[in-house]
């Protein structure tokens, strides 16, 4: 097309150089700009495609035309082998949405939980909020939603986990477990040996972008995981901050009320399983006792945030104690290597298991380092667990780590026939580095807030969603509305319910609400506590499960209604504006908090020859940054479902305690799913009508 000669022609150096080369250098320019224009063209046909979510809501098995269309062209601008990163630049921005629809949307959520007089009140509310302000603070919100990435998640970070307050213990931080009925090796060096190196070895994967990108049809966002490693947050009087290193070739690992720096590389390769274990060891045989004030310093991450800030400050900011905490907070993650021993075991494992998932959401309060990005725990029995800081990654991100440590650690990486690590020992490996302190006595209240947490553990092994999808019914709608059924028999009424959905679908998604109690599943509750029939209590069920089903989906799709209200807020308290309506939203009372995790690596485990290698996932606490009373955390897989209930101060709780309320959800599942499975024919009655046949046929 005469390209290369135009190109040719206003060359700035053409005269100096032959005809051949200015060829050359003009084809060079021409295919780099070419290959350019070819890549940014396929990202933003990628980008429109991955923008269409009609996909989403067509019924199972019914695939349009257009989405199959759709499907064809997915595959083929999104390339063979992808890295974790490659769709990053081609994920769609979450829209907006509208402001008329959010509130119609809030008005439907709200109406089964308010008598006539009160949701009369709130649509005049939510009317002339509509009319007025809220038109013009939606018109900054698309202007900053035209440069921002993503409209939400900044803010989202900022005002709800950094500016917060209150501890991260128990309010923010989360926690994931081990094997549930198998410990592989009874020697804690040992286990703390190999759960360590498959943490290195996941973090070279995520270095060089070797980890899949998860997809769901289409590539979620996973831009969480660039934070996992190496990040700390650090305290501040009025919000926090995340500090993320490029690099760490070290843990920091706490034992017995001491703080050890433990190098994981040396000479420039990483440590084997075997020598991280010897190093785990030396801690583990060092006498020497803790300084004043060492053992218990921990602590203060534990507390509220602006105590700390200020100690931080005034005692951390120079000398030996600033050296030390530089290096716990600029460490790969925190180690800790517990003297007590967990797990589902005893006369007493279903107690067992509830002190053990207590002990990772908060230990002894001052045995984690709360603001490091995650903390390995080992314990004495060889029992390990994961407790992971909130701000940074949501559970999923973290639970993606976990399922490939855990996997490493027991199929790839095993044990001796002893219980030790495999492999050889450097002679010339450097003993671990005691951090050095010079503190003053700190006063701390935290214990008394892991006192008022009431823990439940409640495994349900007798099915799992495998069952479930039997009865053609979502998993997730199929528990929600198990749970609203468990709280009104145990209340007697209805609760404003906060169940969490991931908006990764877009760049930089984390979650959105889900308002789990609505019209539909109340009239099927009311239906089935009333004594009505089977048929029209299971019409009255999948009617429930669809309209869950079509929340959580526009939740997903950018459709949810607080997280636009929530950016609506800010923009009003921005503007020094007052909106009735947003300020009674914003303070309503969650009595259930809700949040599910499916097994997402499904191919790491072996449920077929190994069944005994399953986890329970893993858990929160009450989150008070949405003022829940109660936590309810479900993780499920092909076979079994676990609950993990939490709330604050039993004898103030919404529901009766954890252990009753647990009952409850197993009664409501087992009611449920006894109601959707096809009813088996009476035996006699089939007999009676085999007999008449072979009479007739004679």
């Amino acid at each position: 097309m005469g390209l290369i000669a135009k190109i040719q022609e206003h060359l700035p150096v053409s005269d100096s150089l032959s005809i051949q080369c200015r060829t050359v250098v003009s084809a060079v320019l021409f295919s780099t700009l070419l290959w350019f224009s070819l890549i940014f063209t396929m990202r933003l046909c990628l980008k429109q495609l991955l923008s269409y979510h009609g996909w989403m809501f067509e019924q199972h098995g019914k695939v349009s035309n257009t989405t199959k269309i759709w499907a064809a062209m997915v595959r083929i601008f999104s390339g063979r082998q992808p890295l974790l990163y490659s769709y990053q630049g081609s994920l769609p921005n979450l829209p907006v949405p509208a402001v008329k629809d959010t509130v119609k949307r809030y008005l439907e959520s709200a109406r089964p939980l308010m008598s006539d007089s009160e949701y009369e009140r709130m649509t005049t509310l939510a009317k002339e909020f509509e009319s007025s302000l809220g038109n013009r603070l939606q018109w900054y919100l698309k202007l900053k939603a035209m440069w921002a990435s993503n409209y939400v998640s900044d803010w989202w970070e900022e005002y709800v986990y950094l500016r917060g307050r209150g501890p991260l213990m128990v309010n923010s931080n989360y926690y994931g477990m081990d094997f549930l009925y198998v410990t592989p090796t009874p020697i804690q060096a040992a286990r703390a040996g190999n759960t360590l190196h498959a943490c290195l070895l996941y973090r070279r994967k995520l270095n060089r972008e070797e980890i899949k990108p998860v997809i769901l049809n289409v590539p979620l966002c996973a831009a969480q995981c660039e934070r996992i490693f190496n990040t700390t947050r650090i305290p501040g009087e009025e919000t926090d901050s995340l500090i993320h290193w490029q690099d760490s070739e070290y843990v920091a690992v706490f034992h017995r009320g001491r703080y050890f720096r433990l190098w994981l590389y040396h000479a420039g390769r990483m440590l084997s399983p075997r020598e991280i274990e010897q190093q785990i060891q030396r801690i583990m045989d060092d006498s020497s006792p803790p300084v004043p004030g060492e053992a218990k310093l921990a602590a203060l991450t534990a507390g509220d945030r602006i105590p700390w800030a200020q100690a931080r400050k005034e005692f951390f900011s120079s000398g030996v104690n600033k050296r030390s905490l530089d290096c716990i907070e600029k460490a790969a993650f925190f180690v800790a290597l517990d003297d007590d021993e967990q797990g589902m075991r005893g006369d007493d494992p279903a107690g067992n298991l509830d002190r053990y998932a207590k002990s990772l959401l908060h230990g002894k309060c001052y045995d984690r380092w709360f603001d490091k990005s995650f903390t390995v725990v080992v314990y004495k029995n060889g029992k390990n667990g994961l407790n992971a800081e909130h701000s940074l990654a949501d559970a999923p991100i973290m639970a993606h780590v976990w399922e490939y440590v855990m996997t490493t650690d027991s199929f790839q990486l095993g044990y001796t026939e002893e219980g030790h690590c495999k492999g050889d020992v450097a002679s010339s490996l450097p003993p671990p580095t005691r951090l050095t302190w010079d503190i003053p006595t700190l006063n701390n209240s935290s214990s008394c807030m892991s006192d008022d947490v009431d823990f439940h553990v409640l495994p349900i092994q007798e099915f799992g969603k495998g069952a479930i999808k039997k009865c053609k019914i979502s998993p997730d709608a199929f528990i929600q509305i198990a749970l609203q059924l468990a709280y009104y028999r145990n209340r007697g009424t209805f609760s404003l319910t906060y169940e969490a959905s991931m908006t990764r679908l877009f760049r930089e998604g984390r979650t959105e609400t889900v308002r789990s109690c609505t019209s539909e599943s109340c009239a099927f509750i009311r239906a089935l506590e009333g004594g009505e029939s089977k048929e029209v209590c299971r019409r009255l069920f999948r009617t429930a499960a669809e309209k869950h089903q079509h929340l959580y989906k526009m939740a997903m799709t950018g459709g949810g209604i607080d997280r636009h209200l929530f950016c609506l807020y800010l923009v009003s308290k921005y503007l020094g504006e007052e909106s009735p309506f947003l300020k009674e939203v914003l303070s309503e009372t969650w009595r259930l908090s809700t949040s599910q995790t499916p097994l997402q690596q499904v191919e790491l485990f072996d449920f077929i020859n190994h069944p005994e290698y399953t986890t329970c996932g893993g858990g929160f606490g009450p989150v008070r940054n949405i003022h829940a009373n109660s936590q309810i955390h479900f993780f499920f897989c092909v076979h079994f479902i676990y609950f993990h209930l939490c709330a604050l101060d039993r004898l103030q709780m919404m529901v009766t305690d954890s252990h009753k309320f647990g009952a409850d959800i197993k009664k409501a599942l087992e009611d449920l799913l006894e109601l959707l499975s096809p009813e088996k024919p009476d035996p006699s009655k089939a007999e009676q009508s085999h007999s008449k046949k072979s009479k007739k046929d004679l």
